[in-house]
């Protein structure tokens, strides 16, 4: 079908209004909209059957088309700059019309926004700690989507709440949903989606009233620096968020802080100050860490442990295969992505020690966890790590 195949009506909606317009053949679009989708990293789709419907206005029997996967809404209305209610409308419709379902749309979602009140907060809260539960055990790819769906709910809670505590909590939830997704992104070795989703968290935190949401954000932030190569850049991230956290963040993020900065430094080739630093973050963990309030940050004496067991193997010290060794034995077996990076770090301090077959086996394991996790960023890890095993 060419733009002029049906010339002899008028366009059934504004969709097929502007796809004619654009003299394509739908053949044409469609394989530009998933070029498109690639490039700005939409996950979206449209089949030519699909856009049919869609530019008719209703489905195959006669019925009301109805509105489309979000995805795939998202996907048009980035495409066209216009919003999908108008993409489905009929290109004469009048503006009052259109205003009229505009201020009809805006009156029901500020009275949704309205009716988050203590329990609903808490509830959001309790489903972001499931997800957290079946990521770190299960991986990214089995929750991703939950995630991205939850950032939607959110986002739109957010957008028409007029309650300033209530703002200021979902902006908080906002942003804990953007580290998040960001360290998926990052585990799925998807460097730009990382980065992405720590600024859209960041855009979130200017809505909150706390700064250890922004310190936080920040510093998982500078991960995706390390595994671009620039770790320079990381510690300088880290160093002015450790000092403006100093005066103004608790102890546990700021010892989650010093242990960050810790791997950091580490990644540089500076082993002293990256001691130094873990050293600090051991003085400042408060003895009771369920009892802190703001971010989630995951920190005890093994935790802590296995930072420093990395930070030791990056850097070539011989003390950490005894180090990771212990961390691992100590290691909650729900924390599968940690596991598999854990038993990375301890296979590089065997190889340093020339203890290759050992070196092996904990390839071994590790491989197999991260393939379960779909972990991409274990898996790079474990390629380097096959080829210095295998040097002679």
């Amino acid at each position: 079908m060419t733009n002029g195949g049906s010339r002899g009506r008028a366009p059934r909606t504004v969709l097929e209004q502007k796809i004619w317009e654009r003299g394509e053949t739908l053949a044409e679009f469609v394989e530009y909209a998933e070029r498109f989708a690639h490039q700005v990293g939409e996950r979206g789709t449209l089949s030519e059957r699909n856009l049919k419907r869609l530019m008719a206005g209703r489905a195959a029997d006669g019925s009301p088309g109805g509105t489309p996967r979000v995805a795939t809404s998202r996907l048009l209305e980035r495409l066209f700059g216009t919003s999908i209610q108008e993409l489905l409308s009929p290109p004469g419709a009048t503006s009052d019309a259109l205003y009229a379902e505009g201020e009809q749309e805006l009156r029901r979602m500020l009275s949704v926004a309205r009716r988050v009140d203590t329990s609903i907060l808490a509830l959001i809260h309790s489903q972001l700690d499931a997800i957290r539960r079946i990521d770190r055990q299960l991986g990214a790819p089995v929750v991703r989507e939950e995630v991205e769906a939850k950032i939607r709910q959110v986002n739109i809670l957010l957008s028409f709440s007029l309650t300033p505590g209530t703002r200021d909590q979902l902006a908080a939830i906002r942003a804990e949903l953007g580290t998040l997704a960001g360290w998926q992104a990052l585990d799925l070795g998807n460097l730009l989606g990382s980065w992405r989703q720590y600024e859209s968290a960041k855009a979130a935190i200017n809505e909150t009233s706390h700064f250890e949401f922004k310190a936080h954000t920040a510093a998982e932030q500078a991960f995706v620096l390390v595994d671009l190569g620039n770790a320079d850049a990381a510690d300088e991230l880290l160093s002015t968020t450790r000092t403006v956290a100093e005066k103004n963040a608790g102890h546990l993020l700021r010892a989650w802080l010093a242990a960050a900065h810790g791997e950091v430094l580490a990644a540089r080739g500076n082993r002293s100050a990256s001691l130094r630093a873990f050293d600090r973050a051991i003085r400042l963990m408060p003895t009771d860490t369920a009892a802190a309030s703001g971010p989630y940050v995951m920190l005890d004496e093994i935790h802590l442990a296995r930072w420093r067991g990395h930070a030791l193997s990056r850097v070539g010290d011989p003390e950490a295969a005894g180090v990771l060794r212990k961390a691992l034995s100590g290691l909650d077996q729900s924390f599968t992505r940690a596991e598999a990076s854990l038993r990375v770090d301890l296979a590089a301090a065997l190889v340093v020690q020339n203890e290759r077959e050992s070196a092996e086996q904990q390839v071994t394991k590790a491989r197999a966890l991260a393939q379960d996790i779909g972990s991409v960023r274990q898996n790079r890890r474990i390629s380097r790590l096959d080829e210095q095993i295998k040097r002679p």
